[in-house]
């Protein structure tokens, strides 16, 4: 690192974007991503529909047990 960085120059808030949305990477195991893989291709689905109704049906159930 430099000792000192000249910012007389910078603009404050060029690249902040309000609504932005944060996605977050989720990293599966690969024996799970491979099966979770095959089972979107039989239905026909991409593998993130399919994990999130999978993800989406597991909170309902959580929610409805408390």
């Amino acid at each position: 690192m430099k000792p000192k960085y000249d910012f007389s120059k910078g603009v404050r808030g060029k690249f902040y974007k309000p609504n932005a949305e944060l996605r977050l990477p989720i990293y599966l195991d690969a024996d799970v991503q491979q099966y979770m893989a095959e089972r979107a291709v039989d239905k026909g689905v991409p593998l993130t529909e399919l994990v999130n109704g999978l993800l989406k049906r597991e909170i309902q159930i959580i929610e409805s047990v408390k």
